[in-house]
């Protein structure tokens, strides 16, 4: 391959003609408080805003006593040149303090879990509703993964307390 050649594109030259390795500097943070975005290299950025207690409960629905039940509101925004499927993200909880993993769960009352797609320029609110055994606290970490049809992307981890 001739790296020197003008009409290869992007993607090529950096599989085959990039020999720098990223800077530690260059890599975008994936420890980030609630609030703060983090954005793929296409341009897709994900926020973790907040975390609060659930108490909107439907007739069918009520609150476990031995546990933290909770929603997480994302805010995803499509900075990318194209549509994004909204299947490639999920969210996964932990205990920040002495371990634990929430389980997922999906609350009735105001849901908007992340699925379907997200055209180009556009943003919105999603939601993933968990369950955290009190032992483990309210500070918590949300991973937010993201896997595409070719790669696994970078997890960023956001950390804060369920309110």
């Amino acid at each position: 391959m001739d790296c020197s050649d003008t009409s290869l594109n992007q993607a090529d030259w950096m599989e085959h003609c990039n020999t720098e390795t990223p800077a530690e500097s260059e890599a975008p943070p994936t420890d980030l408080a609630f609030g703060k975005p983090f954005a793929w290299p296409d341009g897709l950025e994900v926020t973790v805003l907040e975390a609060k207690v659930f108490t909107d409960w439907d007739e069918y629905e009520e609150p476990d006593p031995k546990s933290t039940e909770f929603r997480v509101r994302v805010k995803v925004d499509n900075k990318s040149g194209q549509a994004i499927d909204l299947d490639e993200l999920s969210v996964t909880v932990d205990g920040a303090t002495n371990g634990g993993t929430a389980a997922l769960t999906v609350f009735s009352k105001g849901s908007a879990p992340l699925e379907g797609r997200l055209a180009k320029g556009v943003s919105a609110v999603k939601t993933s509703d968990n369950s955290l055994e009190k032992r483990y606290g309210k500070d918590i970490v949300v991973t937010v993964q993201r896997t595409t049809a070719d790669d696994v992307l970078a997890f960023p981890e956001f950390t804060g307390t369920i309110k």
